[in-house]
């Protein structure tokens, strides 16, 4: 038995983990490097393994980081299950297809430029089209019970745990046996935070072996979730109050609809204007909400209220959706409006139009409510930038910045140590987080031997 690790090590995205046990391989997800050119360029590599010969692929949650390499995977030969949550299946093909025409049309702009500039050589082509996502789609199953072991082979089975994290994220644990020994293994995928809106709480942690955990913040403690929805509103009420635009760079999965949730609340409680108007610019968020109300299942005893009231959990009375590019492009002659659009690092996507429009801008209010990696225009802006490139452009940095931490879908310090204690792990992998981060986690570890896996670097179990 032995566990090999191809992404998420010392660093923070392209999470991919392979086991190997009882003549069988199984991949704990297959996501996307996400920030610099650099992991743009280590999505193209090899994975470190040959994908022909993985015989299950086991998905956390839908995040791109986790499940944004999986069309590759099948487009290089991969043919064997995906198992998943059913939220998790609807949410990962709304990601693929999605990034699958953030490929295309990079490649396009690519080789447009190079056509301009008379240069000759290879077309750049796309990571993958859409075309492989949709394959990958075929290669998908559902397991639909939580906390119930299933059987992937003889002496491999598989058991989800709630994780909190994303509608439909879980905790994957593999109890695996060759020769006669025996060991459980559990890899914690994203873990989410207490005590939130729509979602219930991570589940407890079995007792295990192995564990093989996150740690986006291993570093920090995260704020009270009520001081940072009265920030929230605060910084809103100020913006709109002075005819500013507030733009809020968002995650379409979770965070847009943990925000509406929360905006429906304020207005609700006289807390926001009754008439603030609030605009969803983001065609994959606004799919992602039609998911989620799919899914009540998922939902928390909170959320649950809401719905049995006959209110819906993610409207409110100025809500607008903006799925079109035109009304997306008609937003720049508004005033005093709250803009959420993705993507959440501000890597792609609407919200860079909008930092464009509305960055150099004294009025205006940028909102950062997730966490931004190394080498992103969320990070270099919430790190102090005076003037940032956005569209081969220079744009002064003159809007207010408010940086607001509780709203993180990731467990904090305090919570990772104590998921931590529960699997009473005598072998204990950090993953997923930046190197400082894992140094400063792994020595707040007692009674278990951490290891901070390297690239590729293969570990018996």
């Amino acid at each position: 038995m032995q566990i090999s690790f191809h992404g998420a090590a010392r660093n923070v995205t392209g999470s991919c983990h392979l086991v190997e046990c009882a003549g069988k391989r199984i991949l704990i997800d297959c996501g996307i490097y996400q920030g610099s050119r650099s992991m743009d360029e280590e999505n193209s590599n090899d994975f470190g393994f040959d994908p022909t010969g993985i015989d299950f692929l086991i998905l956390t949650h839908a995040h791109l980081d986790h499940c944004g390499r999986i069309p590759l995977l099948t487009k290089r030969g991969f043919r064997g299950r995906i198992l998943c949550t059913s939220a998790t299946r609807e949410l990962a093909k709304l990601v693929m297809l999605d990034s699958a025409h953030i490929q295309e049309e990079d490649a396009k702009y690519q080789n447009y430029k190079a056509s301009k500039r008379k240069k000759s050589g290879t077309p750049v082509e796309p990571l993958y089209t859409t075309i492989d996502a949709l394959n990958a789609l075929d290669f998908f199953v559902d397991i639909a019970r939580w906390e119930k072991p299933h059987q992937l082979a003889p002496g491999i089975s598989v058991t989800f745990y709630d994780a909190g994290h994303i509608l439909g994220s879980a905790c994957v644990l593999l109890d695996l046996e060759e020769k006669g020994q025996k060991r459980r293994v559990l890899f914690s995928g994203d873990l989410g935070s207490s005590d939130r809106a729509i979602l219930p709480d991570p589940a407890p942690a079995p007792e295990v072996d192995v564990v093989v955990m996150e740690t986006t913040y291993g570093n920090r403690r995260h704020r009270e979730l009520s001081e940072s929805i009265i920030e929230l509103f605060d910084a809103i009420n100020s913006t709109i109050s002075g005819h500013g635009n507030v733009l809020i760079p968002s995650f379409a999965l979770e965070r847009s609809q943990e925000l509406l949730y929360y905006l429906r609340e304020g207005i609700e409680q006289g807390k926001l204007p009754h008439n603030l108007r609030v605009y969803l610019d983001s065609p994959m968020a606004i799919s992602a909400t039609e998911i989620f109300r799919r899914h009540p299942e998922c939902f928390d005893e909170e959320t649950w209220q809401v719905l049995v009231s006959g209110r819906d959990p993610f409207a409110l009375p100025g809500l607008q959706f903006t799925r079109d590019t035109a009304d997306s492009v008609a937003l720049k002659n508004m005033e005093g409006v709250v803009i959420i659009a993705g993507s959440g690092m501000a890597t792609g996507g609407r919200i860079r139009h909008h930092l464009r429009n509305n960055l150099w801008k004294p009025e205006a209010a940028v909102i950062f409510v997730g966490f931004a990696a190394q080498g992103t225009l969320a990070r270099l802006i919430i790190d102090g930038a005076e003037e940032v490139r956005i569209f081969n452009e220079e744009i002064a940095v003159n809007a207010a910045i408010h940086t607001i931490n509780g709203f993180s879908a990731h467990a904090d310090q305090q919570e990772l140590l104590t998921w931590h204690r529960q699997t009473k792990a005598k072998r204990t992998f950090l993953v997923h987080g930046e190197e400082s981060t894992m140094q400063e986690f792994a020595g707040l570890l007692t009674g278990t031997e951490v290891i901070l896996p390297e690239q590729h670097s293969v570990h018996n179990l």
